[in-house]
């Protein structure tokens, strides 16, 4: 915890190898703490985990208060200390011992406090970059006569190819992309910040115009959108239905344009939430502006997994829903 110099935790160590009463207090306190290693760690609850950082931000403030006054007094005694030093020494290191446990036991809770206080911001800056996207859809919209952005696709075309700049339109990102050269959404909304653990990547705007068809990379895209049933979407055939989430587990991994997708999703990839989060959920933008994250992967009275096609065991890269009740989002 850097209460102590080098020297004095050189002789901490000295007096516990050598036996007596700190070798003592020393087995002891190992004793006493050593079922705290059989514990397993646990996702916490959120309502536990704010509650829990007040009470700790309350305990670090009094506790280091307390430690400053003990060191001050310990300091003023050592200079009259002439006798009895090596029982002082032991009450010392005692003294050291209990912060220690105390400090491990707090530094261990706030450190997974820490981490689920930075995922929860995530999440929350995750959502207001989906406002952000939604903002731009609904000023697309009114600028181009109620007709949400879409570009011109074929029965059996891929939808998987995302940078891919040749004039088909092979990619599922196309029509956002219409948004970030249109001027209606700076691109870098388009990286959700739990991907990233946070660190903001930067989009050149000047390269939109050398990407004229789509995003120039999958890492600018960490987002994964509705694929249509081959028509024009528009924006009141939605209503609340989902539109877009946090990436699909399953494509997650794409090869390259030229290659071929052939995915047989098993085992975790049919129940995995989205690694956006931690795997912890998905923030899902509706149609109607609202943003939502949810701990599962179905959805709606129909239980639908967002993430697969109904009755589809492998993925081409080219399937389409069956109805509209069966959303998918891809890639």
């Amino acid at each position: 915890m850097g209460l102590t110099s080098t020297e004095e935790a050189a002789e901490a160590q000295r007096l516990i190898s050598c036996g007596g009463e700190a070798a003592e207090i020393h087995s002891r306190l190992k004793a006493a703490i050593a079922p705290l290693d059989s514990l397993e760690q646990e996702v916490c609850p959120d309502d536990l985990a704010e509650n829990t950082v007040y009470r700790l931000n309350n305990l670090a403030r009094a506790s280091q208060v307390r430690l400053e006054q003990l060191l001050a007094a310990e300091q003023i005694r050592r200079a009259s200390f002439k006798t009895g030093m090596w029982r002082n020494i032991s009450q010392r290191l005692t003294m050291a011992a209990a912060f220690m446990i105390v400090g491990g036991i707090m530094f261990t809770s706030l450190n997974l406090i820490s981490k689920f206080a930075r995922q929860k911001s995530w999440q929350q800056m995750c959502q207001m970059q989906l406002a952000n996207i939604w903002q731009g859809i609904s000023s697309y919209s009114s600028d181009n006569n109620g007709q949400l952005p879409a570009v011109a696709t074929a029965a059996g075309e891929p939808w998987w190819k995302i940078g891919y700049q040749g004039k088909e339109n092979y990619s599922n990102t196309r029509p956002v992309w219409l948004l970030v050269k249109g001027g209606y959404i700076n691109p870098s909304y388009f990286v959700c910040p739990g991907v990233v653990n946070g660190k903001k990547i930067q989009f050149d705007l000047s390269g939109v115009k050398n990407c004229s068809n789509d995003f120039p990379d999958r890492k600018y895209v960490t987002y994964s959108f509705r694929v249509m049933q081959n028509k024009v979407p528009s924006e009141n055939m939605f209503g609340g239905r989902i539109l877009m989430s946090d990436l699909n587990p399953l494509f997650e991994k794409l090869p390259d344009h030229t290659g071929q997708l052939i995915l047989r999703p098993t085992g975790n990839l049919l129940t995995i939430n989205s690694i956006g989060h931690n795997r912890g959920g998905q923030n899902i933008l509706f149609g109607d502006g609202s943003v939502n994250f949810v701990k599962v992967r179905r959805i709606g009275i129909d239980n639908d997994d967002i993430f697969t096609l109904w009755n589809t065991p492998v993925y081409k890269g080219c399937e389409v829903p069956s109805c509209e009740a069966d959303v998918f989002l891809a890639p």
